[in-house]
Formats: structure tokens, sequence, C-alpha cells
């Protein structure tokens, strides 16, 4: 599932191919990605508009045009890439976004799990994202700890709350805590004061790391490295690595670094 890194590489993506260029064409191949709105209202919204400077808050990406922005979300399998318009599509590019001769942007999407929604104004923005906490990337260490401290639910639960924090999914919870030596299944509230600060350090610090790599790195130094591992160990002790269905999640941690 893309998270907070990849939805700031789409970002990216969008801001390198797109930024400052008039969308000569949409080109809907499967409606089943719009949200609210038709085909056609699409088109006449964004036709003949310019890209602005994209945001990003959580695994939402706003794609701004100086009028409508076209707000998408990439649920578990969707991504943006940068193509030529020549090339042919895949079967899975949903809506092509044409901006020049040698440039379109393409929304992909296997499962179609989320998809694209027209924001009119900014009291539309709002709207749609009134469910989303404060990004995790700019959440400021205060506003952390009080949403952590005010939960008693299991820690990872509260980190993967996309209302109290937008942007973290579950390797990057798991990765994160791994980190912090904190054990999953401890309740937000039962954290110390110096736990809550040493896990935003280290949150911080993960972030920074994915977002420059545009995913969470499978390296073997990461926790995120060994899902896949037939009989995973833990990269900092070498303990073998628990897997465990928490708060409906596939868990990886570390009895000896996180604690039974």
């Amino acid at each position: 599932m893309p998270e907070l890194p990849d939805v700031e590489g789409f970002r990216k993506v969008l801001e390198s191919c797109a930024k400052g260029r008039v969308i000569r064409q949409v080109d809907v191949r499967d409606t089943g990605v719009l949200h609210d709105m038709s085909e056609r209202r699409l088109r006449e919204a964004l036709e003949g508009r310019r890209f602005t400077t994209p945001e990003r808050h959580g695994k939402w990406l706003l794609a701004h045009t100086g009028g409508p922005t076209l707000i998408l979300h990439f649920g578990m399998t969707g991504r943006l890439l940068c193509a030529d318009p020549s090339d042919e599509p895949e079967p899975h590019d949903r809506v092509l976004f044409t901006v020049a001769t040698d440039r379109q942007l393409r929304y992909r999407d296997q499962r179609k799990l989320q998809g694209l929604w027209l924001a009119e104004d900014d009291s539309d923005i709002a709207r749609l994202l009134d469910d989303q906490g404060p990004d995790a990337l700019t959440v400021d260490r205060d506003d952390f700890e009080a949403a952590l401290a005010s939960h008693r639910g299991r820690v990872k639960a509260v980190l993967t709350d996309q209302s109290v924090l937008a942007g973290l999914g579950n390797l990057l919870a798991d990765e994160i805590l791994w980190r912090a030596e904190l054990s999953p299944a401890t309740r937000s509230s039962d954290l110390t004061e110096p736990e809550r600060r040493h896990l935003y350090t280290t949150m911080r610090r993960t972030l920074r790391s994915a977002v420059t790599a545009g995913c969470v790195p499978p390296r073997d130094s990461w926790l995120t490295g060994h899902r896949d591992d037939p009989d995973p160990t833990c990269p900092r002790c070498g303990t073998h690595l628990h897997r465990t269905r928490m708060t409906g999640r596939a868990t990886l941690w570390c009895p000896r670094c996180q604690g039974e």
C-alpha cells in the first residue's frame, strides 16, 4: 500500500512532469475511479487549466490548478507516473492527463479501492480531508505527544489511525516502533513522556529516510527488508521476529528489542 513516502514521490512526479503546464486532454479509461463526478465534469473542470504547485497531506495528493483541485488517493495499489503519450497505456492506467506532446500523467491502479475527487474550492478540500489528522511529516512534537497521550488504544493502532495522524501505514508503523524499541501492543496512553518524545524523534528520522528513498525501503538494516523472509530475524539483535495479527494488520516485531 502506498504510504506517505510513496505519495510524496508521486507529488514530485506531478511537479516535475506537469507543474506550469496546461492540461490539454483528460482521457478517462475507467470511470470506476471517479468519485462524485462524471467523466464529462472532470474534463470540463480541468482541460485548459494549468497545473500549479501540488501538495500532499498524509496519503492524499492535491493537484491544484488555480481553479478546481484534483484530489488523488492511491488505495492499496495506485501510483502516478509520467509517460510519453505515444506509449500504449497499461491495462490498469485509469485516467490520463496529457500536458505536452511528450508528457502525460497516468493514474494507474489495479484494485481501484480509492481514486479521484474534484474540489471546487478550499471549502471542498477541507470537507474531503475533514477526517484527516495532522500530517506525520510536519506534525509538531507537542501535538504528536498530546494525540498519543489522549488515546487508549494500542500504539500501532493509534499511529495508523488517519484521523489521529495522516500518512503512516502498516510498514512505517512497524518500522518506527521497531526502531524506537517499543512494543506495538503497548497502550498509547501508557507511554511515558520520554517514550513519546523518543517515538516522535524516531518517526521523523524514519520518515526523512523513507521520503528520500521514495518508499519504505526494504534494506537489510531495516525491519521492512525482512518482511518477506521465510524465517525472519531481527537485523539488530538476530532474534527470530514474530508475525502476528494486531489491530487487523499483519504485524512484524522483535520480542527481544520491543519486549514480549
